[in-house]
């Protein structure tokens, strides 16, 4: 029997005991998706998604009463949050303080944060480690596509292809994924010791330059003016106060769309195809796609 909306159950996770409560409080309307299904999710997709949010500060965004809703970001680990939840202080940009966020290490953990209604998960481009000087180098250079008025994420799979050209041409590989919601996120790894400073300029520069060649569809100025019928190359998320979409990570649209890692050759067959669907994955969908092929952004995990 399914446990009632108000229901709290007890139970045990790789040895940790945390309490479950309304497992069939529906947070996506439109489809019934329910909190329980989320929670699901996130058990089974652990396996290959804690190892890319594993020791990165995590900011939930927290549906308590589902996508139709009000929501919040969350970056102070709740006062609430069992003692074995990892906590790492993050010194404000600012230099005033310091936030006390939690991190995804383990399986208990992720299923912690689910229960608290928290649909998104977003991490940095570096981790927390056991450093004590934080935040920590960028691990990542990641440049966040985002679809003007007028354009689906069929654009923004011409403009990954262009992206991840630029970056072959010097050697390095690159690895697209949905956002989950309506555009791409192309990423690739950094060499060791690479500074802040020097990425944003790189990626900076990577998203003029194709701007340059390609002013029809491409902008890379945040305005929002010059964004219809273009695709934004949102260069300005490498930095160390910024976070991104985790891979895996479900989305607050109507249906439960998750950030999945994706394969050139559909994000090719989507641009030449001009579906958007090619490219929208749900949860059930997703967790099929892992039972036939490893993570792709497993390379990026190393």
């Amino acid at each position: 029997m399914s446990p009632r909306q108000d229901s709290t159950v007890r139970v045990t996770v790789e040895g940790r005991e945390l309490s479950i409560s309304n497992l069939d409080k529906v947070l996506f309307p439109e489809v019934g998706f329910t909190k329980g299904q989320l929670i699901e999710y996130y058990m089974h997709v652990a396996p290959a998604m804690l190892p890319h949010v594993r020791d990165r500060p995590v900011t939930l965004r927290r549906y308590p009463d589902g996508v139709e809703s009000k929501s919040f970001f969350e970056k102070h680990v709740p006062s609430h949050a069992p003692d074995w939840v990892r906590t790492v202080a993050v010194p404000t940009s600012d230099g005033t303080g310091a936030v006390e966020y939690a991190v995804l290490s383990d399986l208990p953990t992720l299923i912690w944060a689910a229960n608290l209604g928290s649909i998104e998960l977003h991490v940095p481009l570096w981790r927390a480690g056991r450093r004590r000087k934080l935040p920590g180098p960028p691990d990542f250079m990641v440049f966040d596509l985002d679809p003007g008025e007028g354009t689906t994420v069929v654009e923004c799979a011409i403009v990954a292809g262009y992206v991840s050209e630029r970056l072959g041409e010097r050697g390095i590989e690159a690895f697209a994924k949905t956002s989950g919601s309506k555009g791409l996120q192309v990423y690739t790894a950094l060499e060791p010791r690479t500074t802040w400073d020097a990425l944003r300029e790189d990626a900076h520069g990577i998203a003029r330059t194709l701007e340059a060649e390609h002013p029809e569809l491409i902008v890379s100025n945040m305005r929002k003016s010059l964004r219809p019928g273009k695709v934004l190359i949102d260069w300005s998320q490498n930095h160390s106060a910024k976070t991104t979409v985790a891979v895996y990570s479900v989305r607050a649209r109507p249906e439960p769309t998750v950030s999945a890692p994706v394969t050139w050759k559909e994000v090719q067959r989507c641009a030449k195809g001009g579906d958007p669907a090619l490219l929208r994955f749900d949860t059930d969908a997703v967790l099929a796609r892992l039972r036939k092929t490893p993570d792709l952004f497993a390379p990026l995990a190393r």
